[in-house]
């Protein structure tokens, strides 16, 4: 399943990805650091929802008490609540 996500208080507009059951791939962000957010997604394809969440929950970017990666965490976890 394709998924969008539009995030809140940070560069990136919106995050799209795949999921299927709990694996996440294909991820691509518009907007933000390109290619850092890049690097990101070639690291975590192919990658389940709790490690992301392990790895990228709480990454705070200069103070606004989220991130693009944080972003990305509340993103795949609401896809999967979202399959059910």
């Amino acid at each position: 399943m394709n998924y969008t996500y539009k995030t809140k208080g940070t560069c990136a507009m919106r995050i799209s990805f795949d999921i299927d059951k709990n694996i996440v791939s294909n991820i691509k962000f518009d907007g933000g650091c390109n290619g850092n957010l890049k690097a990101i997604a070639k690291l975590l394809d192919g990658q389940s929802v709790e490690y992301i969440e392990e790895k990228l929950s709480g990454n705070d970017c200069r103070g606004r008490g989220t991130s693009c990666a944080d972003q990305l965490a509340k993103a795949v976890r609401e896809a999967y609540e979202n399959q059910k």
